[in-house]
Formats: structure tokens, C-alpha cells, sequence
């Protein structure tokens, strides 16, 4: 119990210190929604902080412990990591209907995002942008009423018109900040 406790208050201070550190690295802006990423044994390796924009969503994401190479990084449509796998999260958030693949000619759906990159150390660290999202209202607000959650593939993303990305190996629920 006392190394569970000890782990636990190394856990939130290591979370509180990476907040305070991201909010400096963001101009002393706070995110307006987080995503506590979670690997498929329920084990924290990461999380996605978004900051809304003039011209959309900003997002950045840093996790642990995921395998060295590309990875797909996607929104799905439901906040629901609850399946061992992650399906519980859905499809490709894609509320106006848009096709998958940045590359495939056509504007992607909005939870259609770029790939990131592990370091041989397991460590993702990547800023993105949409101007397809938005967190809240217009044509693809992520905290709609079921939510939606982050996806972290085992494999890329083939940016074509299937994703071809493989298993989900990390999901995070995103939530309004406080």
C-alpha cells in the first residue's frame, strides 16, 4: 500500500510538473482539453494537451514507452476506452463524412492526423495542428455529446484511403480541462 501511495504521488508530480513545463512551452496558455493516453494493460504512457486556436485545434503529444518507428495517431469518434483493444473508441472521428488519407486527393476527415515518431527510448513528442476540429461547436467539435478519444496505432498511418495503421496500442479519453 505505501509503494502504491509513493508511486501515485511520483505519478502526480511527475504529471504536474509536465503540465507546468508544457504551459510554459505554450506561452503560459493552459490547454482547454486533455487526454490521459493509457496502454492496453490500463498503465498511463502519455498525454495529449489541446489548445484551442483562432484557426483551430493545437495539439501536443508526448507518451512513453510506445515501440521505436512511425505510428498512427488518430481521433476516434467516441470518448470509450474501455474495449482491451481500444474498438470501444470507434471509428475515425469523421462528423461531416469525409473520406480517410491526407494524401488521397481529397480533404480527410477531421480525425484524420498526422503520424508520430518513437524514439529507440519509446519517447513521442509532437506539436500538430487542424484547422478541421474545433473543441467545442462548428462542424467537428471534439467534446461533442459521446466525446472522442485519441488512438495510438501500432504501425503507420499510410496517409492513402485506408490507414492501414494496424492495432490500437494506446487510447485517451478527451476531457474538458479544469
Amino acid at each position: 500500500m505505501k509503494t502504491a501511495t509513493l508511486l501515485l504521488a511520483a505519478v502526480t508530480a511527475t504529471g504536474l510538473a509536465a503540465g507546468a513545463q508544457a504551459q510554459d512551452a505554450m506561452g503560459g496558455e493552459s490547454p482547454g482539453a486533455l487526454a490521459m493516453l493509457k496502454d492496453t494493460n490500463g498503465a498511463t504512457v502519455g498525454m495529449a494537451e489541446l489548445y484551442e486556436t483562432a484557426e483551430g485545434v493545437l495539439i501536443r503529444v508526448e507518451a512513453d514507452g510506445i515501440p521505436e518507428g512511425w505510428h498512427g495517431f488518430h481521433l476516434h469518434e467516441t470518448g470509450d476506452c474501455s474495449a482491451a483493444d481500444f474498438t470501444s473508441a470507434g471509428g475515425h472521428y469523421a462528423p461531416e463524412g469525409k473520406a480517410h488519407g491526407l494524401l488521397s486527393g481529397e480533404a480527410p476527415h477531421a480525425g484524420d492526423l498526422p503520424n508520430v515518431y518513437a524514439t529507440a527510448d519509446g519517447h513521442v513528442a509532437a506539436d500538430m495542428a487542424s484547422t478541421a476540429l474545433t473543441l467545442q461547436g462548428g462542424e467537428a467539435p471534439i467534446l461533442d455529446s459521446d466525446g472522442s478519444a485519441f488512438i495510438i496505432h501500432e504501425g503507420p498511418d499510410s496517409y492513402g484511403d485506408e490507414a492501414g495503421a494496424g492495432a490500437r496500442i494506446a487510447c485517451g479519453i478527451v476531457e474538458a480541462a479544469s
